[in-house]
């Protein structure tokens, strides 16, 4: 059934499929290691000091290994995620209202849900209630890869959705993540930041279509976006927003750049980023560490709080709206995918990491458990749903 979706799209699910099954190697790998007698290399690795000096002292960056990653490296995932934001509002599925206006409503609805599950876990805890975007978020790679490895059991039309669903909740991520976890702002490096940005939008308007001068330029906004104190990841989406989509030779500089980033990000940044932060020891956690809030309101959003989220407003959409089911999907074949945008793995660590940083380590560990149980058992009830209402498409 993929065959009969266009080439470009085709190869973006394929891509984001193959790429979860190494995401999971090395989110495995990592768990594995952290609970092995090289736990402690783990731990020093990660925390192994890198530092960035130019001119002198003009500028000194001194961050750990795993906060390179984090700011980075996955400024690089985060541009693609902008490139595919932008291709999809302008030519893919979210170009027309009609097509919009089911994954839009249901990712605003397995936004909201999951966020008040937590918060309802985590009242009257300022500190744990940082955390209310957590299960917010659905891990694109992770949840088509499992619809793939399901074939032509499932249709076609469902994996788009999911896919516009998930590209959505990263917009949202972003949105969240650019306005919630800016603990203080600098108005001199937001003010050069923003500089960088009208460069980038003249670049733009004068029709210049090789990547090469965006990248550049998005790497100084990079740093004075970092100097703000907003996250200078958010700086990745804002540099690929600028990249054109045509030129005017018919080519699609955006599509070129995306086809580029796709097997580094998928093969090579989000592995280094599973390994690097899905490590936990489990050591001395007891039963009674698993009904901490932290872990129950993250599983608890991203298991019962997505599903309900994204069907209850794919519901009210589809039943008042006039928006229609994905073409030959049954409601119980839509409800297991909706339970599938609970595997929140990758966003869902990051958004916790920035809640929790500076915090006591008790949060980082009761994050990683809720977050890989909440992804964990979302996974298997939508697969197991999807095989149980599954026929050949």
């Amino acid at each position: 059934m993929l065959k009969s979706l266009p080439r470009k799209l085709n190869e973006f699910i394929h891509s984001q499929s193959f790429g979860g099954i190494v995401l999971a190697v090395a989110a495995v790998l990592a768990l594995v290691i952290s609970n092995s007698p090289w736990g402690a290399s783990y731990q020093r690795l990660i925390d192994w000091p890198g530092e960035l000096r130019v001119g002198g002292d003009w500028l000194v960056l001194s961050k750990t290994l795993l906060h390179w990653v984090n700011d980075l490296w996955m400024a690089v995932f985060f541009f693609l995620v902008g490139l595919e934001i932008k291709r999809e509002l302008l030519q893919g599925e979210l170009a027309s209202r009609s097509q919009a206006m089911l994954p839009a409503g249901a990712a605003l609805g397995g936004m909201m849900v999951p966020a008040l599950i937590y918060v309802a876990f985590n009242w009257g805890n300022p500190v744990t209630l940082r955390g209310w975007a957590i299960p917010a978020a659905t891990d694109i790679a992770f949840a088509l890869g499992i619809l793939v490895l399901l074939g032509d059991r499932v249709p076609a039309s469902l994996k788009v959705f999911l896919t516009a669903v998930a590209i959505i909740d990263d917009l949202g991520a972003i949105v969240i993540i650019a306005f919630f976890y800016t603990d203080s702002l600098s108005l001199q490096a937001a003010l050069g930041a923003a500089a960088g940005l009208l460069v980038l939008a003249a670049m733009n308007r004068a029709k210049v279509v090789a990547i090469g001068p965006y990248v550049a330029v998005g790497l100084v906004v990079w740093l004075f976006v970092y100097k703000s104190g907003i996250h200078a990841t958010v700086a990745g989406v804002l540099t690929a927003l600028a990249v054109p989509l045509s030129d005017c030779k018919g080519g699609s500089p955006l599509k070129r750049a995306e086809h580029a980033l796709h097997p580094w990000v998928a093969f090579v940044i989000l592995p280094v980023f599973a390994f690097a932060n899905a490590g936990v020891s489990l050591q001395g956690l007891t039963p009674a560490s698993l009904l901490h809030t932290v872990p129950l309101g993250i599983a608890f959003g991203l298991i019962v709080g997505k599903a309900c989220g994204v069907f209850g407003a794919s519901w009210l959409l589809i039943r008042f709206a006039g928006a229609r089911l994905p073409a030959a999907a049954s409601f119980k074949q839509f409800f297991g995918v909706c339970v599938l945008c609970g595997v929140g793995f990758t966003m869902s660590l990051f958004i916790g990491a920035l809640a929790f940083r500076g915090q006591s380590a008790d949060y980082e560990t009761e994050l990683k458990i809720g977050v890989l149980c909440g992804s964990i058992i979302s996974a298997v009830l939508g697969t197991l749903l999807l095989r149980m209402n599954s026929r050949k498409v």
